[in-house]
Parts: C-alpha cells; structure tokens; sequence
C-alpha cells in the first residue's frame, strides 16, 4: 500500500506544477487576444462561486494544511490576499517549495493519528487516512478543477492534457492493433 506521503505529497505538488502551468496560458491567452486579465482572475461559473484566486488559495491551503494535520509539520500562515497572475504564481511556488521541505518519514505511522479539522460550521474528526482521502485529496481535486473550469468558460484554449500536465506525458504509449 502507498504512504500517506506517496498519497499527499507529490499528488500535490504535480498537480500545483500542472496549476501554475495552466495560469499561465490564461495569461498569456489574455494578452495575446486583448481579454483583460481582470475579467479571468474574477471569473467563477456560478454567481454564489468564489472567483479564481480563491480557488488557487484553497488548492494551496489543502496541499499545506494536510501536511500539518497529518504530518505534524509547523503550520506557516499566509494571508489569502491574491488578487494579480504573478502573486498566484508566487503562492503556487511558495507551496511547492512548502511541500519540498516534508519528508516521508513525518507521514509515517499517522494513518490511525486523530485529526480535528476545525472549520466555521464545527469541528470534524477523522483518521490521517481517512482526511487524506475523504476530504483532504477531494477538496484539493474540487478547486483545482474549478480554476481550471474557470479559464476554460473565459475562453482559454486549454484541455484535459493541460490539466494533468506530465502526468499525461508520463506513462508510456502503448501500441494497438
């Protein structure tokens, strides 16, 4: 069985890679086709959705948090303040750089470990392997897919390979008859 770190760590910091790659195409995509970059980092698909940063912001906070909550590593807070491309590009690359420093061995042992996930509505509890996979992998999932649905609804020209970045690339083709 994979490690909560296998589980966590580099599932995060492939897909915060594949994030910062796709931002950037709908920055690039805005400049060349004259769309104010304003309009992308306020877009959202539904009117009760938080717009884009936020959702950059979350997959940010899931990725850090979980390390925290499972793994024990010290919390560092950052304020949810992104408004511009470039301070996104910062707090993705801020985070990889997070996740670089938590080792395997942090993880180790902590599936059955008690994790309180305190939150506005209450406070939730579960197992280090039950928050990984219930709420920590599908939460991080949800807004990331969300930023990726918002560029596509602007209008960016990015697909499902943009998404999954080299995790697309990696596996080797196979021939069919």
């Amino acid at each position: 069985m994979a490690s909560l770190y296998d589980m966590s760590v580099p599932i995060y910091t492939q897909a915060l890679k594949n994030t910062l790659a796709f931002l950037k195409k709908g920055e690039a995509w805005c400049k060349d086709n004259g769309h104010p970059v304003e309009k992308l980092l306020e877009g959202k698909l539904a009117e009760d959705m938080k717009p884009l940063p936020f959702q950059i912001c979350t997959i940010s906070n899931t990725a850090k948090l979980t390390c925290v909550r499972i793994a024990g590593t010290e919390n560092d807070p950052w304020e949810d303040n992104e408004t511009t491309f470039e301070q996104l590009y910062e707090r993705i690359t801020k985070t990889i750089k997070f996740l670089e420093k938590v080792k395997p061995e942090d993880f180790a042992g902590k599936e059955q470990s008690q994790v309180v996930m305190k939150t506005g509505v209450g406070d939730f509890k579960f197992t280090g392997l039950s928050y990984l996979q219930s709420f920590a992998l599908p939460n991080f999932f949800f807004h990331e897919m969300a930023a990726y649905a918002i560029l596509r609804n602007q209008g960016v020209p990015i697909g499902k390979f943009d998404y999954l970045g080299s995790a697309g690339q990696d596996a080797e083709k196979v021939q069919t008859s």
